[in-house]
């Protein structure tokens, strides 16, 4: 059954449900499911045109199939982009990006308040094949442009930051990255497209963590790219192919229904954590509160542009301590104390969840590495869920009681 031709410039709430849904036979009103490792061909010529790229048709399911473009289809639109290729894990899509992109030689400046594990990805184990990585601050856009050099061929930063919620400036970057014939990829886990589109503001490649906000409920693993199709087929297309970082079909069609949500669930846990980082502020215990929906933030203004005039669903705040040592005592006191916060080191799902980035996220960074990215002992990283604000903070306040500066 043919599906409709949708009409230009709908909105974004519209897009996330209406995007390649494309009945079947049957006419479903639901994106369907295509659990099949293989295809069948209806002569062994098209077969070989398929398998040479000259056809379009499914073959094999580690190359394609068409739940997975589904989603593939329907995020690109979302994000504003000619096309979108997924991905086992969001540290997965970072992966594929890094192998389509650089060789030894080839210099990448990165923040250096990435998360931990893509800091470790492009820092340590690209390192072993002879690629340079300089790590900078956040905000700072002098410090970008001082450490570009002629053969830098990416620039990588994530808006906001995992757990300091800090906030780059993606068109000055872009700049940046164009100037020299660079690219710009930006990490757009915490916002989503419901929030905030890079691509608007001149960045090239968008990275998704899937599982996160994409999903919505914590379900599955995926990871994405968004960005040009020149990229996405020619370039990252075959890297799928040929290494297998293939995301599932399933997990794709979770994340499709995901999708449906989002726009309002973003909406709904953004308005949540700016109430419960408004009250943060307000706790004797609490020295600070990181959170870009506060007038506060450093970036507060750059970010109500950048994200639609929403703070996210992510905040973290630093408690009082004498020491590196009570610190962390008062953050494992706040977190061992709640009774409906879930105790994970997830984010984007509809339960509030707490972690201390210290240990868990960032754990495997070196001190050096944490000290350099803000990352302290007392540090405790919120993402806000549906959960009644009421409960979230009387859950906190049990072990915030107590606490003093």
């Amino acid at each position: 059954m043919k599906s409709k031709q949708l009409p230009d410039n709908l909105h974004r709430d519209t897009l996330a449900v209406r995007v390649a849904l494309e009945p079947s036979q049957y006419g479903e009103n639901s994106e369907a499911l295509y659990l099949t490792s293989g295809f069948l061909q209806p002569d062994a010529e098209t077969s070989a045109r398929r398998f040479a790229g000259d056809e379009e048709g499914y073959t094999y399911a580690r190359t394609s199939n068409p739940t997975v473009t589904s989603f593939e289809r329907r995020l690109a639109a979302l994000e504003g982009t000619q096309a979108a290729i997924g991905a086992s894990t969001g540290m997965g899509a970072i992966l594929m990006m890094c192998m389509g992109l650089l060789k030894a030689g080839d210099h990448v400046v990165c923040s250096r308040s990435m998360f931990g594990s893509t800091i470790a990805l492009i820092g340590r184990e690209f390192g072993k094949f002879g690629v340079e990585t300089t790590f900078v601050s956040q905000t700072d856009v002098n410090e970008w442009k001082a450490a570009l050099r002629p053969n830098t061929r990416l620039l990588f930063a994530e808006t906001p930051t995992n757990p300091l919620t800090e906030v780059c400036d993606i068109a000055a970057l872009a700049d940046l990255a164009h100037g020299i014939g660079a690219l710009l990829a930006v990490d757009n886990c915490f916002c989503t497209p419901a929030m905030q589109r890079p691509v608007d503001f001149g960045a090239d490649l968008i990275m998704h963590s899937g599982t996160k906000y994409l999903d919505g409920q914590g379900r599955v693993m995926a990871g994405a790219i968004c960005g040009p199709s020149r990229l996405i087929v020619d370039v990252f297309g075959p890297i799928v192919r040929t290494a297998g970082m293939t995301l599932a079909p399933f997990n794709a069609w979770v994340v499709l229904k995901g999708l449906e949500t989002l726009g309002i669930r973003m909406r709904a846990q953004s308005a949540n954590a700016l109430a419960v980082a408004q009250w943060l502020e307000t706790q004797p215990g609490v020295a600070r509160v990181y959170y870009p929906g506060l007038a506060s933030h450093p970036q507060h203004e750059l970010a109500m542009r950048q994200q639609s005039g929403q703070g996210g669903a992510v905040l973290s705040f630093d408690l009082h301590g004498s020491d590196a040592e009570a610190s962390r005592a008062n953050a494992f006191r706040v977190i061992n104390s709640t009774q409906v916060v879930s105790i994970a080191t997830n984010l984007g799902d509809t339960k509030t969840i707490i972690s201390h980035p210290a240990t868990t996220s960032h754990g495997r960074l070196s001190e050096v590495q944490r000290q350099a990215a803000g990352i302290g002992q007392g540090l405790i990283r919120l993402a806000v869920g549906l959960d009644h604000i009421d409960d979230i903070k009387a859950d906190l306040l049990r072990g915030l009681d107590g606490i003093q500066k």
